[in-house]
């Protein structure tokens, strides 16, 4: 039961009549009772509030940085009016404006309310109870009920970089020879036939044709299809540095996205997985155009962690997920105090196996930061730069030397580089 600021006043003015009037316990119990019953009738017209039914989505899904309307349907199945508040409680980062609505629902109708959500950041918002409250006519007093209604906003990455992928795919769909004649003379699986020319390979006659054909006759070939991509997300201490508006993890995120939906169009397997000391995400055997989608609701719920990642774990975890030789793009930060021999000595491994891409945000204030010298603590501030930026061209330099290529580049440019050094290593037949 609930009581409104009308009662109060009704109570007041019994109690003033009391003191007027009838000023004796006959009086006090009479006025009493007159109140009471006149609240008990009012409560009885508002209508039974437990024939009052709420429903709504389970889960909706939105991009960052936009909005969405999650609706809720309250239903009246009982054969009375009903007058209802409905309190839709939602946690402060989603981002709902208003909360409170009004319902007046006749018999056996219904209406649809919508929380105008706009989460801050990535990962689930989950909804608390809704709350029904019936007054009756008079508005003097009601009913109350708490519904659960479980219900999960999910806000996706951003995916600005989306935009370039329309472009990558043409310049794939190029290198394949669906516009242009097919690139040949590259890569392990055939293509076609074609006679001998000089300085061609003397290895890729084909004896058995030849012997058929009037002519020497060579095999041609082109870039494989259905590679496997290994996106490595590295969730540690070097992910969590903030590098324009978001971290370093945020970009790296939008670089895979880029990356998978391009593999993904090349007729490539994309895999997925997130790790610092555990596995916080993976996505496996997923191919076409429920990939970008997959990966997103990978990603959505991925915070970094405070702790140094564990190189050798990482390894071994990706080893595991790497029968076959792949590209394995680990994802991480070069300018964020790595202990070097770890680094090297767990990466050897997988260079050893696979070809492996270093994707390396880098920080955009480090770069001004070397370039000033305009007073006594600006070149103090330009040295510390100066000495991080030699450290990273040291690593990046140490890992070129193991096999490991490396794209390094700022938050706005890191997806397009990663994705043009996918093509080029299409060019050339290693993917």
């Amino acid at each position: 039961m609930v009581v409104t600021g009308r009662l109060a006043v009704l109570a007041a003015a019994g109690a003033l009549i009391v003191a007027v009037a009838l000023p004796s316990w006959i009086g006090v119990i009479v006025v009493t009772a007159l109140v009471l019953a006149i609240a008990a009738g009012d409560i009885h017209d508002a209508g039974n509030i437990r024939e009052v039914t709420v429903s709504r989505p389970r889960i909706t899904t939105v991009r960052l940085g936009r909005r969405v309307e999650v609706p809720l349907t309250v239903v009246n199945t009982s054969s009375r009016r009903v007058r209802a508040t409905v309190w839709d409680d939602w946690p402060p980062s989603a981002g709902v404006k208003q909360q409170a609505q009004r319902a007046d629902l006749p018999p056996a109708a219904s209406a649809t309310f919508v929380a105008d959500t706009e989460p801050d950041r990535r990962g689930d918002r989950n909804a608390g109870e809704v709350t029904v409250r019936v007054i009756g006519p008079l508005g003097l007093a009601g009913r109350q009920l708490r519904h659960t209604v479980p219900a999960t906003v999910r806000a996706l990455p951003a995916f600005r970089s989306e935009r370039q992928l329309p472009s990558k795919v043409k310049q794939l769909q190029h290198l394949e020879g669906r516009n242009v004649a097919s690139v040949r003379g590259q890569g392990t699986e055939f293509d076609s036939f074609r006679e001998y020319t000089v300085g061609d390979d003397v290895r890729s006659i084909d004896w058995r044709a030849t012997a058929r054909a009037r002519d020497v006759i060579v095999r041609t070939w082109r870039p494989e299809r259905n590679r496997h991509v290994l996106l490595i997300l590295d969730t540690g201490r070097a992910s969590a540095g903030r590098t324009g508006d978001g971290t370093r993890l945020d970009t790296c995120m939008e670089a895979a996205l880029l990356l998978g939906g391009l593999a993904s169009r090349a007729g490539d397997t994309v895999d997925l997985l997130a790790y610092d000391r555990a596995v916080r995400a993976e996505v496996t055997g997923i191919a076409g155009k429920r990939l970008q989608q997959k990966l997103m609701h990978a990603m959505a719920p991925l915070a970094p962690t405070l702790a140094e990642t564990d190189c050798r774990g990482l390894v071994e975890a990706a080893v595991r997920r790497t029968k076959r030789r792949s590209l394995v793009v680990w994802c991480t930060s070069l300018e964020s105090g790595w202990p070097a021999a770890d680094l090297l000595a767990a990466i050897r491994i997988l260079a050893h196996r696979h070809h492996v891409l270093l994707v390396s945000v880098t920080d955009p204030e480090v770069t001004r930061l070397a370039g000033q010298r305009g007073s006594p603590a600006a070149l103090y501030d330009a040295a510390a730069a100066e000495r991080s930026l030699a450290e990273r061209d040291r690593l990046t330099e140490a890992l070129r030397r193991v096999g490991v290529g490396v794209v390094a580049a700022p938050p706005d440019r890191l997806p397009a580089a990663l994705a043009d050094e996918y093509l080029e290593l299409k060019r050339i037949g290693t993917m």
